[in-house]
């Protein structure tokens, strides 16, 4: 999709904090999406569905979870079904969010900052991200455009973090990662064991939801996100990882440990969803775990 733009907007309106329904992401995704309230009753319902994929240890539902409930959160009311007893909001990083300090720097009052796994997805650098072009590591002129995000993939496992936060910060979250689609996801730990609550996950958009959805329509908000930076075109498989954003986020990775690191580099795609980030880095992008971020930059995208 390529939307036109107004040459002089009469008016810049902030983005809408709750939305509709969007359309399903793609037949599989149609699939994952339900209206099921928390994990109470995404477990008895699995139970119902199939005794055999329970274990003693409980879950091994936790597969089954991923690949039938991934419930997409529309609006804030959305999100507050998968609160926690005590009122807190897990988050589910899988990029620049996979460095403590780096997920500090946006959540300073976050807490039980973990490492688990998520069963289901994969990463892509496959949308242009506004935010490089505002702090100018944006690079057009290559294709350098690109941030992260998750999409389904069956057979896939991510290697995440997760932490919480409070209920208040819900609606800032919503708008700072307005792009995004929200889905609730069942993490695991290390050894298999499943979280207690959902988390959140950022997952793969459309343009086409994002203008008529997120932007109700209106070429003055898409103009105010992405359109005064000559961006007409969000989710593309053109685009290339922004160099300090990619640093960042291997960087982040190898400070997890070996596992979310190799996790990373082997189960993270260019946007044509056939190059890992190993492979990449091993070739044309070669040079980019040697260049240092801007001064301005160096703590926010040191890893």
């Amino acid at each position: 999709m390529t939307i036109s733009l107004p040459l002089s907007p009469s008016s810049l309106v902030a983005p809408p904090r709750a939305w509709h329904h969007p359309p399903a992401l793609s037949l599989s995704h149609s699939l994952l999406v339900s209206s099921t309230p928390p994990i109470s009753l995404f477990k008895s319902r699995l139970r119902r569905l199939s005794p055999i994929v329970m274990s003693s240890e409980g879950l091994r539902s936790t597969s089954l979870f991923n690949q039938l409930e991934h419930r997409e959160l529309n609006d804030e009311s959305d999100f507050e079904t998968i609160l926690s007893p005590d009122g807190y909001l897990s988050i589910c990083g899988f990029g620049s969010l996979l460095s403590e300090r780096s997920a500090r720097s946006t959540f300073p009052d976050l807490i039980n900052f973990r490492v688990a796994t998520l069963n289901g997805f994969r990463r892509v650098f496959a949308h242009v991200a506004p935010v490089f072009f505002e702090r100018g590591i944006a690079k057009p002129e290559t294709k350098e455009i690109s941030s992260l995000s998750v999409e389904p993939c069956p057979g896939e496992t991510l290697i995440v973090t997760v932490f919480e936060i409070t209920k208040s910060e819900i609606p800032a979250y919503m708008r700072r990662e307005l792009e995004f689609r929200f889905l609730a996801v069942l993490p695991e730990t290390l050894d298999g064991k499943s979280f207690d609550n959902p988390a959140v996950l950022c997952a793969r958009y459309s343009d086409e939801e994002f203008f008529n959805i997120r932007c109700k329509g209106s070429k003055e908000i898409y103009f105010q996100q992405y359109g005064r930076w000559n961006i007409d075109k969000i989710w593309r498989d053109d685009v290339l990882p922004c160099r300090v954003y990619l640093r960042h986020c291997v960087l982040a990775a190898k400070n997890l440990g070996d596992t979310a690191y190799n996790n990373f580099m082997d189960h993270t795609y260019l946007a044509d969803r056939k190059t890992t980030i190993r492979e990449y880095l091993a070739t044309t992008g070669s040079g980019i775990m040697e260049e240092e971020p801007p001064d301005t930059l160096k703590l926010r995208y040191g890893g």
